[in-house]
């Protein structure tokens, strides 16, 4: 399945990126883990689909957030390597403890035969102990369970979406700093 950039459905502050939940990205989480699964073998514990595309319902960035669960860090040189074929490159932390950055090569990455156009998406790597791990799954679980939040944190968005003015690094930058609360808040539910 070749998945075509979606058009945005809901033009939001001039960003243009955030568009309504479509139930495709589903399918291409499933193929993406299938991809994983058969390049990382034993040392790939689960895949966890993250982020706003993995809330039914939820305005987003049609963008897919991954984080590949590994037991613990003696698993990760052997991860990396294996991503590396894929087209994969290790891009560190990033500043943000307990999760690795892997940034695609092109469109067609991860490679596969016969080579396909990939969705967008964020890859992550996290030992299973991972506090951002645990972030990451706490605030998807939560969003998923309560409607309210989910309306808050989209209603957030949108403005957010407007006071960044198109600017994606903007955005993100206010995103991350709004989220803090209700990731937290998020994670004392837990």
């Amino acid at each position: 399945m070749n998945v075509a950039p979606r058009e945005p459905v809901e033009e939001t502050g001039g960003l243009g990126l955030l568009v309504a939940h479509d139930p495709a990205w589903a399918g291409e989480f499933a193929a993406l883990s299938e991809v994983y699964r058969a390049a990382l073998g034993d040392l790939l514990l689960r895949v966890e689909h993250v982020g706003s595309t993995a809330v039914p319902g939820l305005l987003a960035k049609p963008i897919l957030d991954l984080d590949l669960v590994i037991a613990d860090a003696t698993a990760f040189a052997a991860t990396a390597s294996a991503l590396g074929a894929l087209g994969y490159s290790h891009r560190g932390d990033q500043g943000i403890a307990g999760r690795e950055v892997f940034k695609r090569a092109d469109d067609h990455t991860p490679f596969t035969q016969p080579p396909r156009r990939w969705l967008a998406h964020h890859l992550y790597v996290c030992c299973a102990d991972s506090r951002e791990l645990r972030r990451h799954l706490a605030f998807r679980d939560v969003l998923r369970r309560s409607p309210l939040l989910c309306d808050r944190y989209t209603a957030m968005k949108r403005e957010l979406a407007r006071q960044s003015g198109g600017d994606r690094k903007r955005y993100a930058l206010l995103k991350e700093t709004a989220c803090r609360d209700l990731v937290e808040s998020a994670l004392a539910s837990t």
